[in-house]
């Protein structure tokens, strides 16, 4: 069986607020009553921050009844030989997204 859902990211240049988490069952709420159709699965919600404390995403994410999960991200100058390697091209993210040129 395949995994078949959307997943709303959202990036965030701050530590973690409760506030977020709301703002993100929202999101999924929008997206599994107005996107979604039979076949697929209740979305995913991705939060990605500079920063967490644990304790604050648990107390948050305790009683919200949406797959949301919080993660912290760095920021390298450059990565590791390996790493590029493993990565997709910009073509081939390409081929997955939907990109609208502005005229």
């Amino acid at each position: 069986m395949k995994l078949k859902c959307y997943i709303a990211v959202e990036f965030k240049v701050v530590e973690f607020k409760p506030e977020f988490a709301s703002k993100m069952a929202f999101y999924l709420t929008a997206l599994d009553e107005e996107v979604k159709d039979g076949n697929d699965n209740p979305s995913i919600g991705i939060i990605l921050c500079q920063d967490k404390s644990d304790k604050i995403v648990d107390y948050t994410l305790k009683y919200i009844n949406k797959p949301v999960g919080v993660s912290e991200y760095k920021i390298f100058d450059k990565l590791s030989t390996d790493l590029l390697k493993e990565l997709p091209t910009k073509e081939d993210i390409e081929l997955h997204i939907d990109i609208e040129e502005e005229l």
